[in-house]
């Protein structure tokens, strides 16, 4: 067994109760090629990973076909969450706390100086757009 980091070697959790450590993440072009590998699984596969943020994001994300789980391990952020209907809800996390991102449901993060957060995502089909 060999220890990784979270927040350089994702892990991906696939069908059969599988775990695989991913290559190192080295930028948004990383997750063309987890897509390749992983793709087969569609909406049961999750990406775990972790990112730390010193600002806000700067544009929206969603994830049609399932949940996304956001765990605030370190630092504060608040999550704003645009549901179909165009009602906007905010919930503040700080460590320790988490939120779900449920499907269909766009969302962004703000961060006021530094937040470490663990995502758990059915990433499949998962949708951008700016801020």
């Amino acid at each position: 067994m060999t220890a990784r980091k979270l927040s350089e070697a994702f892990l991906h959790l696939g069908l059969g109760a599988t775990a695989v450590p991913q290559p190192p993440f080295d930028g948004m072009e990383w997750y063309a090629g987890y897509s390749a590998r992983h793709g087969d699984d569609g909406s049961e596969g999750r990406l775990v990973s972790q990112h730390t943020f010193s600002e806000s994001w700067d544009s929206w994300e969603m994830h049609p076909k399932g949940s996304e789980v956001v765990i605030c391990t370190h630092g504060t952020m608040v999550l704003t969450q645009e549901y179909p209907d165009g009602q906007r809800e905010e919930t503040a996390l700080c460590a320790g706390e988490y939120a779900i991102n449920p499907p269909g449901v766009w969302h962004i993060a703000d961060v006021e100086s530094s937040a470490t957060a663990i995502f758990i995502t059915a990433g499949e089909g998962t949708q951008h757009r700016p801020r």
